[in-house]
């Protein structure tokens, strides 16, 4: 398995579905695209972690982003308040040329995320930046949760939230509360809470019992129903996709930033510097 080389390969526009691994992907795509598929390895078991180890240069791409990570804020992954949890010193804004906050302009706060229409629609709007730049990039957040047809995102939310204030406070010269998911606890439960919210499968999975349904937790099990959702996510974002590869002239490839965890070596979701196959194996596929 080569590696990802995502910059290095010639492509006049890339699809990057996000949190997208490898099996799954290669199990479906064939119903929405025609292309080679290969499988490759990521730089990264996150998207802060993919974008500082894969954007180190000056780079001509227009970037519809809609990855709060990923974002024209200036703010370095380091100093983000929310989710990011790493110590890179970088800033997408200093090594993408134009970027398109997709997750600002597009997001949909009954399902907690950007739906693959929204990337689409940003596309459609803004083709005068599409073809000043030398290549394109359209970030997709499915198949990451939350899951489309729940329409009760909740995880996404919270950092698309808090990323978005601090953006507000940097510019207003103030700071905003952390705030979160406990921030609304009582000072007497909030520290039992944190207690078990410890670097261990139940804190993973507590993470992802937001995004599903407890009527099929019980009755399937934690793995199951989110793989099961996972790839409705997937299969909804492929069939957007599809649609519009029609429209793209030029080489486009399809693949992932990272991929997603359901209980592999007792790791959930997506972690950083998490060098397991399930996170670190993704799609590269050649549309013909």
């Amino acid at each position: 398995m080569e590696d990802q080389r995502f910059l290095e390969s010639e492509w006049d526009y890339c699809l990057v579905l996000d949190a997208c691994r490898y099996d799954v992907f290669a199990d479906v795509y064939d119903e929405y695209l025609d292309g080679t598929l290969e499988k490759r390895r990521s730089v990264g078991s996150s998207t802060p972690e993919w974008a500082y180890r894969t954007f180190t240069d000056d780079h001509d791409i227009a970037y519809f982003s809609g990855n709060p990570f990923i974002n024209d804020l200036g703010i370095p992954l380091n100093e983000l308040k929310w989710g990011a949890s790493c110590d890179y010193e970088w800033t997408a804004s200093e090594h993408i040329s134009d970027i398109h906050d997709v997750w600002k302009t597009d997001w949909d706060d009954d399902l907690g995320t950007v739906p693959p229409e929204g990337i689409a629609d940003a596309f459609h709007r803004n083709q005068d930046a599409v073809e000043r730049a030398d290549r394109t990039v359209l970030h997709y957040m499915q198949p990451h949760a939350p899951y489309l047809s729940r329409g009760k995102g909740q995880k996404l939310k919270q950092i698309q939230k808090g990323i978005r204030e601090q953006g507000e406070a940097e510019e207003n010269g103030g700071s905003e509360d952390d705030g979160g998911l406990l921030s609304s606890l009582s000072d007497s439960v909030r520290p039992k809470i944190e207690s078990r919210l410890d670097d261990s499968e139940f804190a993973q999975k507590a993470g992802l019992w937001l995004e599903l349904d407890p009527k099929d937790l019980v009755k399937d099990g934690t793995r199951v129903t989110a793989l099961s959702m996972y790839e409705e996510n997937l299969r909804i974002a492929l069939e957007s996709v599809s649609e519009l590869v029609d429209e793209l002239d030029g080489d486009v490839v399809v693949t992932a930033d990272h991929g997603e965890a359901f209980g592999e070596e007792g790791v959930w979701e997506h972690h950083i510097e998490t060098y397991i196959p399930a996170l670190m194996e993704v799609p590269w596929l050649e549309v013909e």
